[in-house]
């Protein structure tokens, strides 16, 4: 296995491991522990930086694999699904923008299958890498704030964190939309 494969597999098992801090935080409420908050920041952090150092080590060193192709936006969206879900039970995010997330993400991989099957290769395009660097600076941002801050601050972090989760919402809605616009052919092609 290449040095960014064993970046990907890294996200992969640091997902859960951030779930157990961000589930023991306990954001907003009276059993809310800013350590667990932090560490759960800190480990959702590395993970997004294995994230990009994984995929350009592999174009950079001629390393990319089928399995990389497979794994790296299968433990991203593991990681980012997991956040937004926590996101959502710390009353920070709507359900709507979870939902817009996961239809997006169900509707490129449906999209990749269909691709598949016609030997066709998929490149991801700027919006897609824009809609995830948002996502991914908007739950550093959450986890870090909500853990640094007092607890007069609470409304502020919250109110700041719900703004950017309608933005990854939109972000998100535009980049799924324009993906399944461009690759509408492969809808047309399918048996």
């Amino acid at each position: 296995m290449n040095l960014p494969n064993k970046l990907t597999m890294m996200r992969v098992v640091l997902v859960p491991v951030f779930m157990i801090f961000a589930a023991v935080s306990h954001y907003g409420t009276a059993d809310f522990h800013a350590a667990y908050m932090l560490i759960a920041g800190v480990i959702f952090a590395i993970a997004s930086i294995t994230d990009f150092l994984d995929g350009y080590l592999a174009r950079k060193n001629h390393l990319v694999t089928d399995f990389g192709k497979f794994m790296d936006p299968l433990a991203d969206k593991c990681l980012t699904t997991a956040a937004f879900i926590y996101m959502v039970t710390d009353h920070v995010c709507s359900p709507i923008v979870l939902a817009v997330i996961l239809f997006r993400e169900f509707a490129v991989a449906g999209v990749r299958m269909l691709a598949a099957e016609t030997g066709t290769v998929i490149a991801a395009n700027m919006w897609g890498k824009v809609k995830t660097v948002l996502q991914m600076l908007t739950i550093i941002f959450y986890y870090f704030a909500g853990a640094l801050a007092g607890p007069t601050d609470v409304g502020f972090v919250s109110f700041v964190t719900i703004v950017l989760c309608w933005l990854c919402g939109a972000a998100t809605l535009l980049s799924g939309g324009i993906y399944l616009w461009q690759n509408r052919k492969l809808f047309m092609q399918a048996k």
